[in-house]
């Protein structure tokens, strides 16, 4: 989008198409809306491609509160065009390609400046279905009913509004479709192996779950040097797929026998994997992933959002021989400096990120996306917004 373009619309309602969710689990419904003008802080983007995420899965089948709230625009991993921007808003302008985010990263509270954390604590979004600042929403369908947001993004509409410290400027010079990817589940994935993980040269490494994050992580141990890469997975197709980025070894539970999946891998890994993730979602598979570990060292980092709400219960005296187990969000990335150093590793040919692109649609097909999601057959599928397949 030029800046003519831009400057037309700039500070006016935009009417445009959006995908809805408007009941738990039925497909999404297109629909026009009204888009309102970004409010100081924000920035309206015109999302160009998009990505569905699992956990947009969780929100859109989600029957409970706080979870369930419709009717809602999901998405959250996109790249898209700065068409206007609010007040006090500087580090984009009107034409800057940008990666609306989930994870906020305003650099300036204790938590952003700090080498330790990327938990933004200046701006809270306890409810994940409005603007953090103000609380209110920026969607409206035509008869003046409220649309929520999702994660601070809400990409499956032609444009969002989004707060700045959910807005990262990216080098053009990257494919559209794979800086989408680095809006979420990737960075996710490599983030847990270097950031969070640090997985040392010559280690064990035991992923719970092949999909788009967990085969992140297996891309990011591969590149910091691991020597055995373990998937475990119920899909057997998987472990060809995760080839590609790394796993030497597949476990699939169903065929384990009497044996737990934490005994098969010690029986491979001569006591335990160094590092475990688990990227399911399941609180079951995260007591799993911490017996897989090895005592003394074992590492297990939670990536998977827990589907339904389950707490986890581990052992203490297994704590205390030396096992540890952590969470992150965004894996430990802060997204307005790591996105730009993912960014050019890709373009370095570092990374290897193509494969995670399986399937494309049209915004007009989105629903054809959930099931490729839901039938296993993609990693991710990238939605067009203009493009007619």
């Amino acid at each position: 989008m030029d800046n003519k373009n831009a400057s037309s619309t700039a500070g006016k309602i935009i009417r445009c198409r959006a995908a809805i969710s408007r009941i738990p689990g039925k497909p999404l419904v297109m629909e026009e809306i009204e888009v309102d003008p970004p409010k100081a802080g924000e920035v309206r983007i015109k999302i160009l491609c998009t990505s569905l995420c699992h956990s947009d899965v969780t929100f859109w089948r989600s029957t409970q509160p706080p979870m369930a709230v419709f009717p809602r625009i999901l998405g959250h991993e996109a790249v898209g065009v700065v068409e206007s921007v609010g007040g006090g808003v500087e580090e984009v302008r009107e034409g800057d390609l940008v990666l609306p985010v989930f994870q906020g990263d305003c650099g300036e509270c204790r938590d952003c400046k700090s080498p330790k954390s990327n938990i933004c604590s200046k701006f809270v979004n306890k409810d994940n279905q409005s603007m953090p600042r103000d609380g209110t929403n920026r969607f409206r369908d035509l008869k003046g009913e409220v649309i929520h947001n999702v994660l601070n993004v809400s990409s499956f509409t032609e444009y969002t509004v989004v707060d700045v410290t959910h807005v990262v400027k990216i080098t053009p010079d990257i494919p559209l479709d794979i800086a989408c990817l680095l809006s979420c589940g990737v960075s996710t994935g490599l983030g847990a192996a270097w950031k969070v993980a640090e997985v040392q040269e010559g280690s064990t490494v035991a992923i719970f779950g092949l999909g788009a994050v967990g085969l992140s992580v297996a891309e990011g141990a591969r590149i910091r040097g691991a020597t055995r890469i373990i998937g475990v997975d119920l899909n057997p197709e998987k472990f060809e797929t995760g080839k590609k980025f790394g796993i030497t070894d597949f476990i699939n539970p169903a065929t384990c026998g009497d044996k737990t999946v934490s005994q098969v891998i010690k029986e491979m890994t001569d006591g335990g994997a160094d590092y475990c993730f688990e990227c399911i979602g399941l609180a079951s598979v995260m007591n799993d992933a911490f017996n897989s570990s090895r005592e003394g060292w074992g590492k297990t980092v939670i990536l998977g959002v827990e589907m339904h709400g389950s707490p986890i219960s581990l052992n203490s005296i297994e704590i205390l021989k030396g096992r540890s187990v952590c969470g992150t969000f965004f894996g430990g990335l802060k997204p307005k400096s790591d996105i730009a150093t993912l960014a050019q590793q890709y373009l370095d040919k570092e990374l290897n990120l193509d494969e995670f692109i399986t399937h494309e649609v049209s915004f007009h097909d989105i629903n054809k996306a959930f099931d490729l999601l839901l039938e296993g057959k993609s990693l991710r599928c990238v939605i067009w917004i203009d493009k007619q397949n």
